[in-house]
């Protein structure tokens, strides 16, 4: 019987061996073998079975295949959506591009086209997959009227239309190269709502609260008869949970991937028996940092809200968090395709205890002249341990500086808002945009002015521009950038850390195609 040895006590094993000096070397192997067996059960027990579908717990609510037109869509509705009705195109274990119902494209007229070839494919009541079907469903989530979080960033989409049955044309008014990564998230798959369900690659096999998903048979392979094999290790198990459940579960051997840690959760990995080796830590780009939502009183003033920002120790934050995260003082980590390098706050060239000085400086002489009571600053944060640190370390350096902190939820009104983003592709105008949730007059004209730009070279030159309005501005604090981590147990020989902190469910498993 399996169990977990007590700890911190030695014991011994007496193991009788009866055979009689006449007993046949057969009798004997067979009992040294038993023998072994007793011996080295605790470590087989400790080891995970590489059979049965693979268990995966995604850090949020029950998955859903959800309508990305109505919002945002949290992450095991996210992995649902790109394992059952997956896009155009789709990322790969590493992030990178991959066919999906596209098989091929091409870019034409300057980056002006995308021309996509279809493959054969049918939905989940095994009806043909058409071109206009494919045509109707994307100019539905980039329509005025979307709530689609990438609808903001596909403006450049002027025409989708249907040129054979087999092909179909993508015609941009300004060029983006980066389109096939927008195409690839599963805001952009291509869902069917009535009756639910897409092309694949699996099927939801076995429905509920925690379905059940198994690979689509392939027209397009040359293995059909490899297909209709069943193989239970290529199904995969989707459970939507909380942090606390899901490193709990796995702890248990009971899953073999939780699968969207944050920052808020890291510090709950201290209090479970897991491995070194299962905590895997993307490299993760885009924005994390306290947009600031409220400009009225003290921060009204651009100087102001540099103050707050300069106050915050944001390595000693970052290091009471979780070992190696990063700390950031700027919006743009590299240039990406802006003409210039990031710009940076003018406060990076002093030490620590300069900067806390001039925020406490910059506090005592606003209220003075503005005849103040203290400044009040409500903080909105979600949920979780880390970040409670998070919010003990900008209190504090409030208060240093003679700010009274608030913490509230984060949907609730606020002053300052956490923003905890992955960038879904390449482009400064993204992490621009992004940390624009309240801006001057001027710069979000600069950032309406680089989405505007007819050429690629007038595009970086506009979002260099903009750039530099911002870091006037002064909209948002950067800290760091996303911490995002899985738990990943070793039959998972093909998961792999990317930039899009993102992982197909089909790309875990060599026999997971």
């Amino acid at each position: 019987m399996c169990g977990r040895g007590e700890t911190g006590r030695r014991r011994r094993l007496k193991i009788s061996l009866p055979w009689s000096a006449g007993s046949s070397p057969a009798v004997r192997t067979i009992t040294l073998a038993c023998a072994a067996a007793l011996l080295f059960a605790p470590a087989a027990c400790n080891r995970r079975r590489d059979s049965g579908a693979v268990v995966v717990s995604a850090i949020g609510g029950v998955p859903a295949a959800a309508d990305a037109r109505r919002g945002p869509i949290d992450l095991p509705s996210r992995l649902l959506i790109d394992s059952t009705a997956q896009g155009l195109v789709r990322f790969d274990a590493t992030g990178q591009i991959e066919p999906g119902l596209a098989e091929r494209w091409i870019v034409i007229d300057d980056g002006m086209s995308y021309i996509f070839r279809l493959r054969e494919a049918t939905w989940s009541d095994g009806s043909r997959i058409t071109a206009d079907q494919i045509v109707a469903m994307l100019k539905r989530q980039i329509m005025p009227a979307s709530r689609n979080p990438l609808a903001p960033f596909l403006s450049a989409v002027d025409e989708i239309v249907v040129m054979t049955p087999q092909v179909i044309e993508v015609r941009l008014s300004r060029p983006r190269p980066d389109l096939l990564k927008l195409f690839a998230q599963p805001e952009l798959a291509l869902l069917r709502l009535r009756p639910p369900g897409g092309s694949g690659p699996f099927r939801i096999a076995q429905p509920g609260a925690a379905p059940l998903l198994r690979p689509v048979y392939d027209l397009n392979r040359a293995d059909p008869e490899d297909q209709l094999e069943m193989q239970p290790e290529r199904d995969v198990r989707l459970i939507g949970e909380r942090a606390a459940r899901a490193i709990a579960r796995f702890a248990h051997r009971d899953s073999d991937l939780v699968s969207g840690g944050s920052f808020a959760d890291w510090p709950l990995l201290a209090t479970a028996d897991i491995t070194p080796a299962a905590i895997r830590v993307d490299p993760a780009v885009g924005l994390f940092g306290l947009a600031i939502v409220s400009r009225t009183g003290f921060l009204a003033e651009a100087a102001n809200r540099a103050a707050i920002s300069q106050a915050i120790d944001r390595s000693a934050l970052t290091a009471a968090i979780a070992p190696n995260w990063e700390a950031a003082d700027r919006i743009l980590a590299e240039p990406l395709d802006s003409a210039g390098l990031p710009q940076v706050p003018s406060w990076t060239l002093l030490n620590q205890d300069e900067r806390r000085a001039g925020a406490r400086l910059r506090v005592a002489t606003w209220r003075e002249q503005a005849q103040s009571a203290p400044i009040a600053m409500r903080i909105a944060l979600p949920a979780g341990s880390g970040a409670t640190i998070l919010y003990a370390h900008v209190a504090a350096a409030l208060l240093r500086i003679g700010i009274l902190p608030e913490r509230v939820a984060i949907d609730a009104p606020a002053d300052l808002r956490l923003i905890d983003l992955v960038a879904p592709y390449d482009s400064a105008r993204w992490y621009l945009a992004n940390a624009c949730i309240v801006c001057s007059a001027p710069a979000q004209a600069a950032l309406d002015a680089a989405r505007a730009a007819p050429t690629l070279a007038e595009r970086s030159q506009r979002i260099a521009a903009a750039d530099a309005a911002l870091n006037e501005d002064v909209p948002f604090i950067p800290l760091a950038r996303p911490l995002r981590w899985s738990l990943v147990a070793t039959r998972l020989q093909q998961w792999q850390p990317n930039s899009r902190a993102w992982h197909p469910l089909n790309r875990l498993r060599p026999d997971t195609k």
